[in-house]
């Protein structure tokens, strides 16, 4: 299993010596989220920073970009790369689609669906194999002039990679798509009895072999050779689920594992502000199905353990924020992730 450090967007030099720091620590890659930055922008100054790093947005937002803005930028980050980079996309929630961005949202499944397939259609346009000519419910595509074309270029179109949670996405993803990005809040019962017969059925329906399609899995972890080490990545875990938790297309998460009602109780605890009851919620039961609790030189026996066969790729959810914290921490997670290469 390749291990990417996970990292938000920051100013981009930082993001170039964090980039280089990761290459000769022993990390895989580095997948970008995106907050009040683009990823994008940190992809591509990584990837002019280092020789073979390999490099996804974890996730951009797709829909405020038009199919033909995201292929552009993904074309042209593939070739600055020089082929170590994946497109990694997802909806966002409507509240942000809609309010912050000022697009429409809905049906977000059948709209991503179209989005990726027009995606297709881009990249062999630009590759010059075939002329643009996507017709789809939400994208109507057929004119690339070559001056509006980047061009071929000498690597293959990037993965398109989709964030997916619910049966309708994971199934378009197993069908059309090269890989998932797994929540980040997740249970291995998910990942076993709905993740993968719901990705082999789409990939079914696509006369594809599931084993076409990566699982890429951000972990939560906590980790440290004392409990008083440990307590500040625990504190922060049973935060981060709680608050991924409150969001209701999550609710499954905790009704797989007989915590029904949990979600409803965080919702009730956010309307009224009360973040500490929020953490409150969040029983240690529940925190160790979506962590991995573990000493520094047991961590990647446990996460092979955990996750061999069951993902292509992990990414270590808080390595970046102990980078940005302490730049030496890099190395003990480098170590980690070479284990892990080397294990699995």
């Amino acid at each position: 299993m390749l291990v990417n450090l996970m990292s938000g967007p920051r100013e981009l030099h930082a993001i170039q010596k964090l980039a280089q720091d990761a290459e000769r620590a022993g990390f895989g890659g580095i997948t970008f989220t995106e907050g009040g930055r683009t990823a994008y922008l940190s992809v591509a100054a990584a990837a002019l920073a280092t020789e073979q790093l390999e490099f996804s947005t974890g996730i951009a937002v797709a829909f405020p970009r038009s199919p033909m803005i995201t292929a552009g930028i993904a074309w042209e980050l593939q070739d600055a790369s020089r082929g170590r980079f994946r497109l990694g996309i997802g909806t966002q929630v409507r509240a942000h689609i809609t309010r912050r961005y000022g697009v429409e949202f809905d049906p977000p499944g059948p709209r991503m669906r179209d989005y990726v397939a027009a995606l297709r259609a881009i990249f062999l346009a630009f590759q010059g194999k075939q002329p643009l000519d996507h017709h789809g419910p939400y994208y109507e595509l057929t004119l690339l002039n070559p001056m509006w074309s980047p061009g071929a270029i000498e690597y293959a179109a990037p993965a398109i990679d989709v964030a997916a949670v619910g049966p309708y996405m994971l199934k378009m993803a197993g069908e059309l798509c090269d890989g998932i990005h797994v929540h980040p809040l997740h249970s291995m019962k998910y990942l076993t009895d709905v993740v993968a017969p719901t990705v082999a059925e789409g990939a079914r329906r696509g006369n594809r072999d599931p084993s076409e399609v990566d699982l890429l899995v951000p972990v939560l972890t906590i980790v440290g050779d004392s409990e008083e080490e440990k307590a500040g990545a625990r504190a922060f875990c049973r935060q981060q689920v709680a608050f991924y938790g409150s969001t209701p297309n999550y609710a499954l998460q905790f009704d797989l594992l007989g915590f029904e009602g949990t979600t409803a109780r965080l919702r009730e605890r956010q309307k009224a502000g009360d973040m500490a009851g929020m953490v409150e919620v969040i029983s240690d039961e529940m925190l160790e199905h979506y962590t991995v609790d573990a000493k520094w030189d047991d961590l990647a026996d446990r996460l092979v353990d955990r996750y061999r066969g069951h993902a292509s790729q992990l990414i270590m959810y808080t390595a970046g924020m102990d980078y940005a914290r302490d730049p030496s921490s890099i190395d003990r997670w480098g170590e980690v992730a070479k284990a892990v290469a080397n294990v699995a």
